[in-house]
């Protein structure tokens, strides 16, 4: 899975290996933490490697490295994501452009190249016994269906990441190979911590509930869709938001 060092992305690997799972995940930045994700699971059944995913020549050699060390690839998990606030009224035209380019190659291209190369590797898996060879799950963002103010690129791109794992649902159903996406709202992590301490009355005022999510809820919806217990429910998305916005 890409982006395994930090916030959601850690939580699901520990979700998976909790669920006896072997994890390869990837690390941008966060070579500290992701290094304490692994320690704290030991490495039988976790490694992590640093790679930029927006790098497409990168990206084989990252599939073949999964390979390599676990014997096979069974679930391709796309978290890794960036966003940075790039409103329609402020900046220059360059930056405006530059933070769409960089956006969209990390949350949209880097996600589509490595399903295509992950599904070469899960075409050879034997099936189970629903007659799946591989599972291909999105982490996407309650902004790919409402729109945002002033992120407008991270929303677009999500949803196009969205479109991504239902085309992958109809069109590679035929080889075995499922795919979902994960779209959460504001959840408590580095990424929204800025955002809710500047409004975090308004943003819990938005769900019915009253409380923000944590990274451990994501973790464990995309667990149980990497177990293949959902394996019907291909081309699904799963909000969890806590019902601040409901489709």
């Amino acid at each position: 899975m890409t982006g395994g060092s930090r916030g959601i992305g850690a939580a699901i690997v520990e979700a998976l290996h909790a669920a006896g799972d072997a994890v390869y995940f990837t690390y941008a930045r966060e070579a500290d933490a992701a290094r304490r994700v692994q320690r704290r699971l030991g490495d039988e059944r976790a490694a992590c490697a640093l790679c930029d995913v927006a790098d497409g020549e990168a990206l084989p050699a990252l599939v073949d490295a999964c390979v390599a060390r676990f014997g096979r690839l069974d679930v391709l998990i796309n978290n890794a994501g960036v966003y940075a606030e790039n409103a329609f009224d402020a900046g220059s035209y360059e930056k405006w452009r530059a933070n769409w380019q960089r956006t969209f190659a990390v949350n949209l291209f880097g996600a589509a190249d490595l399903a295509f190369l992950a599904m070469r590797v899960m075409r050879e898996n034997a099936p189970d016994g629903r007659g799946t060879r591989g599972r291909i799950i999105n982490v996407t963002s309650r902004s790919a269906h409402r729109g945002e103010l002033s992120f407008a690129d991270y929303a677009a791109s999500k949803a196009a990441l969205r479109n991504l794992g239902k085309s992958i649902a109809r069109s590679c159903a035929r080889d075995g190979i499922v795919a979902f996406d994960v779209a959460p709202g504001y959840i408590e992590t580095d990424m929204a911590a800025d955002a809710i301490a500047a409004e975090g009355d308004h943003i819990r005022g938005e769900i019915p509930g009253g409380r923000i999510g944590s990274p451990e809820e994501v973790a464990r919806i995309v667990a149980f869709l990497a177990s293949g217990a959902a394996d019907y429910a291909t081309g699904t998305t799963i909000d969890v938001n806590g019902a601040s916005y409901v489709r």
